[in-house]
């Protein structure tokens, strides 16, 4: 009777305890924080390829423009062409990196055979989605942040508004991670990738006003690159570093926010529907 009892009473703590233990809430914090935590420590273990090589890169950049297009004696506008580019190459960075951290951690766990290490867990859609795009905007700023120290010290440089640089820079990083999920869900090999990244991220990257005003465009011209959203990240994120811009800045903010939203919808279909995830 004795031992029938302890058994009945050991199953009914068991079953509260797996009815409990089932019960994860709204979301699976812990879940998406491991997968952000692991995201994280993947880029930062080697850090001379994924912070410091950027950096390098961007500084290198610097000095070539600023030199071939006059020093200090250019101006565009009442700035200084060193001032007026360094906010630019610092979001080029940002777009780089955010991009490239996502698309290459989902394209390798394809090729690897270990995307069903991240499919497997309890996370849904929306959480994985939230996990990498949080990730890849980590990279985004941890490169932002090496940049702008660099840049600090190389030249005069200030903030106008921190609001501006914040805003921008977590709408940046969140697009362009958005993005590279895209892109890296949707190829196949590295070719596919190699081929998303020369003709699609690095052209608009070029063409968005990053090395010049596009008050100096003329025709069709300046309204192609009103159509271009990188534009607006990097004249948004301008404005904050110059206190001016080629366009509305409430504008460019809206413009990201809605093309956020979107981009992140889109990759939750993706994951929702196993596209190119599923064997």
């Amino acid at each position: 009777m004795t031992v029938h009892t302890t058994t009945q009473n050991n199953t009914q703590k068991s079953g509260v305890m797996l009815h409990f233990g089932s019960k994860i809430g709204l979301a699976n914090w812990r879940g998406m924080t491991t997968l952000l935590s692991k995201e994280v420590r993947r880029f930062l273990k080697v850090p001379l390829q994924t912070v410091l090589a950027p950096m390098m890169t961007t500084i290198l950049f610097l000095a070539i423009f600023t030199l071939a297009f006059g020093g200090s004696e250019r101006y565009v506008g009442d700035v200084s062409y060193a001032n007026f580019l360094a906010p630019g190459l610092i979001m080029m960075a940002i777009i780089q990196n955010s991009f490239a951290n996502t698309s290459s951690s989902i394209l390798i766990s394809k090729i690897q055979g270990n995307i069903v290490d991240i499919l497997m867990p309890p996370l849904s859609p929306a959480e994985l989605t939230l996990a990498y795009v949080l990730s890849g905007l980590a990279r985004g700023v941890a490169v932002a942040l090496a940049v702008g120290a660099a840049m600090w010290v190389l030249i005069d440089i200030s903030v106008y508004s921190w609001v501006a640089v914040i805003y921008y820079t977590i709408g940046a990083g969140l697009m362009l991670s958005l993005l590279g999920m895209i892109a890296g869900i949707v190829s196949e090999k590295f070719d596919h990738m190699a081929a998303m990244t020369n003709f699609v991220i690095m052209p608009l990257s070029f063409l968005s006003g990053t090395f010049y005003s596009i008050d100096r465009l003329t025709g069709i011209w300046y309204q192609i690159s009103h159509l271009n959203p990188f534009f607006y990240m990097i004249d948004g994120f301008r404005y904050g570093f110059i206190g001016t811009s080629d366009s509305s800045i409430w504008v460019g903010a809206l413009l990201i926010a809605s093309i956020d939203i979107l981009l992140y919808i889109a990759v939750w279909a993706l994951i929702r529907s196993g596209y190119r995830l599923k064997a």
